[in-house]
């Protein structure tokens, strides 16, 4: 073989050849060969493409490719042009084992096919999915319809788009689908369906013919103006430039989404040959401008890689043998079975290269993601606002990785630079928003309807219904509405408010504003905003004032184990006071009964600080002092607790125990309409003691009959009305616990209404206000002065659990003392007490030592000084009787009272003498 002869290698070309992508599929294959082998000049293998025209068809394409796997031994297949026509070539490329190459064919639900014959030179549909997610999150908007063409192509991405908006809290509105070659009154017909409905954020999927015809209808009937959004996929923003102007002019404002091409010289170059060759074979007398677009650079990406991969696989078999793979007698029977297939395949998908569109990679049978541009539609053509990419989503180049920041700015519809809001309200034709209230006879200060009789005006107000014209002023957008009373003919009420709410599942009414709870099974038909109040249902119940009136009062502040405490520390304290001071103060001597006496007088008298007593002894001082200091705190507290008891009001509610209510078979009451009824039914209150009011008047009557006499014992209600109630009355009722958890007033929309995040963030935003304590102070005044009705002022006695610290040390500073004070008497008499009698009882040497003790001590600095007066006197006798009157008879002279004393203790000889009372001596 000649070193410049080359190896034909048959590929086939499937296209629609009279349609736009055709022709720039052709060209584009054509100059990719022609490129490739004028580069590589030395390769042997050379690719000879066969074209078959598949007229726009599913049959079209399917004969075309078995004529071309039969009679021309073709190794392997370009094409085709779309999703339909690819299904059926895509199972004889299996059979035939030739590879299925599409620059075109971009639905997701050839991939199901999992034919590893076939390769997708092209982007699937869904890898722009997150690229429209990013723009619908961008902006915030709640709902989309889709619009697709029901085919292949246009039923394959629609779950994908459908889950994606799930993921960001966006709805799918509704689907308009439309037939491939849907009439001009079908389109009309669905057109004028989406003008009635709320949803204006519109993503259409389509391909020509039908996408290019959609526009310019729309914007007859008028909606491509202000407030509409229309995003396109890349199925009509990658032919944007090959449209028709009038189709483009119907089209402006319109963001639409195709994969990103870096910019290269090789590219421009390529622009500028490839419309050189367009312009001379297929329109040679017309000077219109084309434009290349993002299919023909995959058709000439999709033809130089099928070269690569021929020259990798080699000359050596390029054959075919017949394999009969059907029984059935035609020509699909003895299609050719490709020796050369399998490894062709395994060639094309090792293939990487540099790309005019990018990277050209294979990934799981599939060309790999790319970025995706985000173009504006303004003017005869298209500006690209934005960039998607897989790392950072929306930017508006490299650097930026911000959202809307990053968006370019975008002309909408109608000329309006402003952001559409995604929705309109109401629909079907309504000019203004339908919202019901309530009609209520008490508690207006929430919602107030009054009528004008000469005008027959209905005027709406009160606390609910200032909020809600705050929050909707608040809104970026205006929403025109009318407050609609939910009232019979004769001005009463309609129903209750779960009739109300009703209304708006019903569509009767396009929202519900008033005091409406927000409970679960109400959420089960309508949707809530967040709260605007506080939650809960309480109980409400008459209060009394349990200040004790009785004689005895003044024993309650203490309780009975610290009043006894309290004594015998009086008596125990007194007499740690006299052992301490009888042996060296004269006040604390006497007879027997007058020292019993001085004992309790003094320790008694020290309640007041009355005490007369002087006390000389630093023991007893010291005793003293500590003991003055429990004194004043226990009479401070004393003193405290009866002023509290006798001036502060007690107030304590009458019952504290629903289930007493329920056990005892009150009677309690609830307000009319309300879904408390409900709940006191839970609770298993018997139906026939509910008593309805409509006032806070008539629950106060209630409250003033007992529950034998048609009044109620407890009233149930939520937190707004009990607070309101109770600033009336709070001397007289008063809350009591627990609470019983709901979620507070909100404003009632249907369900997946466009309105509801919009309001509910306003609702946070004016109740985290200063707007809320004005509408307070508007609708229900000033809070009056009221006593505290969460917690009452205790009436509990004090306890000796209070003051058993001081009680403590008290008895211990005393105990020590006296301990102290025994030890020094026995050891200062240590001698004495050797010489008592060993034969007498212990009896008896205690009562020895006991009048020991009694005797003065003389070496007390008290009896010194008195003993140094008693010298100075000129008569002895005398001065002992003209020494300081005292309450007791005079005393024996010093000398006398030492002999006598130390004669007591001798052998028991002489008879023991005391200074008053009986001697006594040991047996």
């Amino acid at each position: 073989m000649s070193e410049n002869t080359t190896i034909p290698v048959k590929v086939g070309v499937v296209l629609d050849i009279k349609t736009w992508l055709g022709k720039m599929g052709q060209s584009c294959i054509s100059m990719a060969l022609s490129d490739f082998y004028a580069s590589h000049g030395h390769y042997k293998i050379r690719l000879v493409p066969l074209i078959r025209d598949s007229k726009r068809d599913v049959v079209g394409a399917a004969a075309a490719a078995v004529d071309l796997l039969q009679n021309e031994d073709v190794q392997a297949i370009i094409g085709p042009a779309s999703s339909m026509q690819a299904n059926f070539l895509i199972r004889l490329g299996d059979k035939s084992r030739v590879p299925i190459i599409s620059f075109s064919a971009t639905s997701p639900s050839l991939s199901s096919l999992q034919s590893q014959y076939f390769i997708r030179a092209t982007l699937n549909d869904s890898a722009q999915v997150p690229a429209i997610r990013a723009i619908i999150q961008a902006f915030g908007w709640r709902e989309v319809v889709l619009i697709y063409e029901d085919n292949e192509y246009g039923n394959g991405v629609i779950p994908y788009l459908t889950d994606a908006l799930q993921e960001i809290d966006a709805r799918v509105a509704y689907r308009s689908v439309f037939p491939p070659f849907a009439t001009d009154d079908q389109i009309y017909e669905e057109l004028y369906k989406l003008m009635t409905m709320s949803t204006r954020v519109f993503i259409v999927h389509m391909f020509t013919p039908i996408g290019p015809r959609l526009f310019p209808m729309a914007k007859e009937v008028g909606m491509m103006e202000e407030g509409y959004v229309w995003i396109l996929t890349d199925g009509i923003t990658d032919i944007l430039s090959s449209l028709d102007e009038s189709v483009v002019d119907s089209m402006q404002g319109v963001l639409g989404v195709k994969p990103h091409v870096p910019r290269s010289k090789e590219l421009e170059s390529f622009k500028i040959r490839w419309k050189r060759k367009i312009q001379r074979e297929y329109y040679p007398t017309n000077n219109e401008s084309f434009e290349l677009n993002i299919f023909g650079l995959w058709a000439y990406d999709a033809a130089s890689a099928l070269a690569m991969a021929v020259e990798q696989v080699g000359a050596t078999n390029f054959t075919s043998q017949n394999s009969y793979i059907s029984r059935n007698s035609n020509d699909l029977a003895t299609l050719r079975v490709s020796q050369t297939g399998p490894y062709l395949l395994r060639s094309l998908l090792r293939t990487r290269f540099r790309r005019l569109s990018g990277d050209f990679d294979i990934v799981d049978g599939q060309l790999h993601s790319s970025d995706f541009e985000i173009v504006n539609v303004i003017g005869k053509g298209e500006r690209m606002v934005g960039l998607w990419t897989q790392k950072d989503g929306i930017v508006r180049n490299s650097k930026s990785t911000n959202y809307k920041a990053s968006l370019g700015t975008i002309i909408w519809p109608g000329e309006s630079a402003s952001v559409p809001k995604g929705w309109v309200l109401p629909a079907n034709g309504k000019k203004r928003l339908r919202i019901g209230v309530p009609v209520k006879k008490g508690f207006s200060e929430f919602v107030k309807v009054t009528r004008d009789l000469d005008t027959n005006d209905t005027h709406v107000t009160g606390y609910c219904i200032a909020i809600f014209d705050a929050v909707m002023a608040a809104l970026p957008y205006s929403v025109p509405y009318d407050y609609i009373p939910f009232e019979t003919s004769d001005g009463k009420a309609a129903g209750s408010y779960n009739d109300l709410i009703n209304q708006v599942y019903l569509q009767k009414f396009d929202a519900v504003v008033g005091d409406t709870t927000i409970i679960a099974n109400r959420s089960l038909y309508v949707d809530f905003t967040l709260p605007y109040t506080e939650s809960g249902v309480s109980m409400i119940v008459p209060i009394i004032d349990k200040r004790s009136k009785n004689a005895w009062v003044f024993l309650k502040p203490l309780t009975w184990d610290l009043w006894v405490t309290s004594a015998c520390f009086f008596v125990f304290i007194g007499f740690v006071i006299w052992v301490l001071e009888h042996r060296v103060n004269e006040d604390f001597r006497g007879p027997p009964s007058n020292q019993v006496g001085t004992i309790l007088w003094f320790s008694f008298s020290t309640m007041v600080f009355a005490q007369r007593e002087k006390v000389v002894s630093n023991l007893a001082r010291f005793v003293v002092i500590i003991w003055f200091f429990v004194v004043l705190i226990l009479t401070q507290s004393y003193t405290a607790s009866l002023t509290s008891m006798l001036t502060v009001q007690q107030l304590k509610p009458t019952i504290t125990d629903i289930n007493e209510l329920i056990r005892n078979g009150e009677r309690v009451g609830y307000q009319k309409g309300s879904f408390v009824y409900g709940f006191l039914k839970w609770m298993k209150f018997d139906e026939t003691k509910l008593v309805i009011y409509e006032s806070p008047d008539e629950l106060d009557e209630l409250f003033s009959n007992r529950s034998s006499d048609g009044g109620i014992a407890a009233a149930f209600e939520e937190i707004p009305y009990m607070k309101l109630f109770l600033a009336r009355y709070c001397s007289k009722y008063t809350a009591v616990q627990p609470t019983y958890k709901f979620d507070g007033f909100g404003f009632v929309f249907p369900k997946q209404s466009p309105l509801l995040p919009d309001v509910s963030m306003q609702v946070l935003n004016v109740t985290e206000g200063a707007k809320m304590v004005q509408f307070e102070k508007t609708w229900f005044g000033q809070t009056p002065s009221c006593p505290d009705l969460t917690s009452s002022v205790s009436s509990n006695s004090i306890g000796l659990n209070s003051f058993w610290g001081l009680f403590l040390s008290a008895g211990v500073a005393s105990s020590v003392a006296l301990i102290i004070c025994i030890a020094t008497f026995l050891y200062e008499n240590r001698d004495t007490f050797k010489h008592l009698d060993p034969r007498a009882s212990v009896w008896r040497q205690i009562k020895a030592m006991a009048t020991r003790f009694d005797d003065k001590d003389l070496s007390s600095h008290t009896f010194r000084k008195s003993e140094m007066v008693d010298r100075s006197s000129i008569n002895g006798v005398d001065a002992v009787t003209a020494s300081p009157a005292t309450n007791f008879p005079p005393s024996p002279s010093s000398l006398s009272i030492q002999t006598q004393s130390n004669s007591a203790f001798v052998g028991g000889r002489e008879t023991p003498s005391s200074e008053y009372g009986e001697p006594f001596s040991p047996i």
